[in-house]
């Protein structure tokens, strides 16, 4: 596995729990120690990225956006 510099500093490491595609848009909820957190992101990402449920992920947080990195 390589690693990944990202300077997004709240980092959680979590596990996908549920997925709920739309056709544009799909909320991905991801199950981590911290908790449940659920982030909005284009249908087109959730399929780059090969989300599926029980996929691992870090939910990266900065100010109001939540995103998804696979690792």
């Amino acid at each position: 596995m390589s690693s990944l510099v990202i300077n997004v500093r709240n980092q959680f490491k979590g596990v996908v729990e549920e997925i709920i595609e739309g056709s544009v848009v799909t909320e991905v909820d991801v199950r981590t120690p911290a908790g449940l957190f659920t982030s909005v992101i284009t249908t087109r990402s959730v399929k780059s990225l090969n989300l599926q449920v029980g996929s691992e992920v870090l939910v990266l947080i900065k100010s109001t956006e939540v995103a998804l990195a696979t690792f």
